[in-house]
């Protein structure tokens, strides 16, 4: 019994090793190639400038054909495959409905995805890949409301992923970004378990994994810490007993276990263990929409809307219905992402909203709390924006923005923009932890290391090289002393057959 305990030990020691070294691999991989995705920068300028003229029937219409009692969440009008469409989002559910006919598109076909994949891709040769629930580039929850999707292959390599519930284009996939995921962001999420008969306990294998991981680190320094002579060196004048790989084991342990430590930990934090970072209170903030977006508070035509959008010298490619403190709005938006708002009772556009009436609207959250409201004319350390590939780096960090502190139990923050009066994002305390405990020590998130980028590259390769010093090291001694053990083994048993 024991022989058999002291073989897994080893045996898990060594997987463990292995396990780290790959995460320290793909992590660096991942400085620079992120898992596919689709930003609202590659979406818009695929997009064709929205016509002026016989464009669009009244939304009243669109809401009606949609078929839902409830209010939408947000009111769209983009372009599929060359044609205006309205695409409305119900929550868990999103319906499209033609622009043009007022007829509710219901299901996306071959022909429709290939069209759609044109107007994206432009000329050249499509392939069809058929409909996928989910694969190795859609592993995604913001995916869900599309799914299936069609799948379509552009001659150049690269996969797009077509929603079958509105026919947009909602991801895709180069072959480069492919070629480097399968070691880099599908071999650090451990995305191999997601998609089989595992994937109900993906998650709890990520979040066990890396709890093992984080406790055998620090155990290791620990030891290293025992081991190391820092009074009186060793007969030999070396500090440390090793030689070998187990010096490199030993001495790399002590020069970055600390900062592998944090790493695997923050992982682990990344996978929200155990829902810890749940608010128990969270803040309800549908009331700074200050009603539902219903037709009667946007009496203006949608062509209207565009010509006179267009009009000032904006390329509207997509208008989007906005409702601030119980004001319409209607946001035109190019293919840069420039926008302007125009009030949807009449009146010229304007670039952003007055300070003060988006006060008014977040004090509708809780009328009779108190806000402390502060102007970012700056990132700091819970506003600031990353690379496009990274995790969040899609998510436009625009400046000004209002930053609203709530009184409520979770101590909530909201970021509001003035240029489109959208709420940005909410933080409360244990979001506000989340932001220390993973985002700062997983991908050093700091303003003075990203705002200087060689020095934050250096860091990361740094701390990434000497976790693979560790991991590797660690691998290389536990196999050698698995094998010394069975040799042993042997010879014992062979011994033992002689005296016989």
């Amino acid at each position: 019994m024991k022989r058999y305990l002291y073989l897994w030990h080893r045996w898990l020691g060594i997987g463990l090793c292995l396990l780290m070294a790959l995460w320290f691999f793909s992590g660096l991989v991942m400085l620079y190639v992120g898992y596919p995705k689709l930003t609202p920068r590659e979406h818009l300028a695929q997009l064709p400038v929205l016509s002026q003229q016989d464009c669009c029937v009244p939304l009243a219409q669109a809401l009606s054909a949609s078929g839902e009692s409830q209010a939408p969440r947000s009111i769209r009008l983009t372009s599929v495959a060359g044609e205006p469409r309205y695409v409305l989002h119900y929550g868990s559910r999103k319906v499209a409905v033609d622009a043009r006919s007022g007829e509710l598109i219901d299901g996306i076909g071959q022909a429709e995805a290939l069209a759609s994949a044109r107007q994206f891709a432009g000329p050249g040769q499509l392939r069809y890949r058929g409909l996928v629930e989910e694969d190795a580039w859609t592993h995604t929850r913001s995916l869900d409301v599309d799914r299936p999707l069609h799948r379509v292959a552009l001659d150049n390599g690269t996969l797009l992923y077509i929603s079958s519930q509105t026919g947009e284009v909602v991801r895709d996939a180069t072959a480069t970004e492919r070629a480097w995921n399968w070691v880099g962001a599908w071999l650090h999420w451990v995305y191999p378990l997601r998609g089989g008969v595992l994937d109900r306990w993906w998650a709890e294998v990520v979040i066990y994994l890396s709890l093992a991981a984080t406790l055998m680190t620090l155990l290791g320094i620990v030891v290293g810490l025992l081991r190391w002579r820092f009074a009186k060196p060793y007969r030999s004048g070396s500090r440390s007993p090793y030689r070998g790989f187990a010096r490199w084991h030993h001495v790399g342990g002590l020069l970055f276990g600390l900062l592998a430590v944090a790493w695997i930990f923050s992982g682990l934090m990344s996978m929200n263990p155990w829902r810890v970072f749940d608010s128990r209170v969270p803040l309800d903030t549908s009331a700074y929409q200050g009603g539902e977006l219903g037709a009667e508070v946007f009496p203006m035509a949608a062509e209207q809307a565009v010509q006179q959008l267009q009009a000032t010298g904006l390329a509207v490619r997509e208008l989007h219905w906005q409702l601030v403190g119980g004001r319409g709005y209607l946001l035109g938006v190019d293919g840069t992402g420039a926008s302007l708002l125009l009030p949807a009772a009449g009146g010229e556009p304007v670039h952003s909203l007055p300070l003060e009436q988006l006060q008014r609207a977040a004090q509708l959250i809780r009328p009779q709390g108190q806000l402390q409201v502060e102007l970012l004319d700056d990132y700091d350390f819970y506003y600031y924006p990353r690379t496009e590939h990274s995790m969040l780096g899609h998510l436009q960090r625009q400046l000004p923005i209002l930053r609203v502190r709530f009184d409520d139990p979770a101590r909530t923050w909201l970021h509001l923009d003035p240029h489109s009066g959208a709420l940005l994002g909410q933080l409360d305390q244990r979001q506000r932890a989340s932001r220390w405990l993973f985002a700062l020590l997983h991908s050093w998130d700091w303003l003075p290391l990203l705002q200087r980028r060689p020095l934050w590259d250096g860091w990361m390769w740094l701390g990434g090289v000497g976790g693979l010093v560790i991991c590797l090291s660690g691998t290389v001694l536990g196999w050698r002393r698995l094998r010394g053990s069975r040799r042993r083994r042997a010879t014992v048993r062979r011994a033992m057959g002689v005296a016989e």
